[in-house]
């Protein structure tokens, strides 16, 4: 027998503003409670000492996941020098210590190295696997291994400011793979010496930005009135970079059934198609519908969205 879920058919996007020490899983689980949803998920893990932007997707938003947390992401971080950590953060504990202080010339210096499509090495506190295990399972029952290199991508890096000696204030704009505890402890070693994360909050997830976010207790304290909805955005909100193409009510309901359905090479779909394997966000009546992809003469449901 398959169980009813409980709660409300709630569906969009709550900007949660996280705050410090929660999960990202208990995050979802307070924003679902306050609004009684049946479903939610989110768009990119926050370490519990991060803060700000977490993108929570309701119902039929959990649906486009995948490509909320595919898009940029921007961070604002302060490295505490000389101190390194075993998690990379100020959660571990100190590992190595270094007198080195880097100025702000030789911190501008190096932040060019680290910009691009690079290769970073994740903390041995993630949840990246090794030999079928996560990494800080490992780290825990005392078995920790390095993780293997891999790509990440750099956007954007700099350096906003020095508060004191022991401290530097930086913005990184990411791509996809980025650890930024990993980038702190790898700008300490170009500068001769070892850092820690000690402040970490994010700004922008995609589309989602942390001036439309909202706090825990703000949503707590408008409890379940008609105003807290008032901060659920579109399903589409996650999908701004993707084209949209009107449908008719009969292409719709063929998608919504599973169906592909064919394509007609005239004007009005042209702007939107970009060739087979494209993703296009297929409407009816402004309504999402689905996501849909290109295959030749025909276009398949992806993703369909039943709200």
């Amino acid at each position: 027998m398959t169980r009813k879920r409980t709660g409300n058919p709630v569906h969009g996007w709550i900007i949660l503003d996280k705050p410090l020490g929660m999960s990202s899983s208990q995050a979802v689980a307070a924003v679902r409670r306050r609004l009684a949803a049946q479903k939610a998920g989110h768009g990119g893990t926050l370490d519990p000492l991060a803060t700000g932007v977490l993108p929570i997707a309701l119902g039929e938003a959990t649906k486009t996941v995948a490509w909320a947390m595919a898009g940029r992401k921007t961070y604002r971080f302060r490295l505490r020098w000389g101190e390194a950590r075993s998690t990379d953060d100020a959660e571990g504990e100190i590992v190595a210590t270094s007198p080195v202080r880097p100025s702000a010339a030789a911190i501008a210096a190096v932040l060019p190295r680290f910009v691009g499509v690079i290769e970073q090495v994740p903390p041995v506190y993630s949840a990246v696997k090794i030999a079928g295990r996560r990494s800080y399972a490992l780290a825990r029952a005392g078995a920790a291994a390095i993780p293997e290199a891999r790509p990440a991508e750099i956007v954007a890096l700099r350096l906003l400011g020095q508060c004191d000696a022991d401290h530097a204030e930086f913005e990184a704009v990411t791509g996809k793979g980025v650890y930024i505890r990993a980038l702190g402890r790898d700008l300490a070693a170009a500068l001769g010496t070892v850092a820690h994360i000690a402040a970490l909050r994010r700004m922008a997830v995609g589309a989602f930005t942390i001036e439309r976010a909202i706090s825990l207790d703000n949503l707590a304290a408008l409890g379940h009135s008609a105003a807290v909805f008032e901060h659920l955005l579109p399903i589409e909100t996650a999908l701004d970079d993707i084209p949209a193409l009107a449908l008719t009510e009969v292409e719709a309901n063929r998608l919504r059934h599973g169906q592909a359905i064919p394509l007609i090479a005239d004007d009005r779909r042209r702007a939107a198609l970009s060739g087979t394997g494209s993703l296009v966000r297929a409407t009816a009546d402004r309504r999402l519908v689905a996501l849909a992809e290109i295959g030749g003469e025909t276009l398949r449901p992806v993703r369909v969205i039943n709200p």
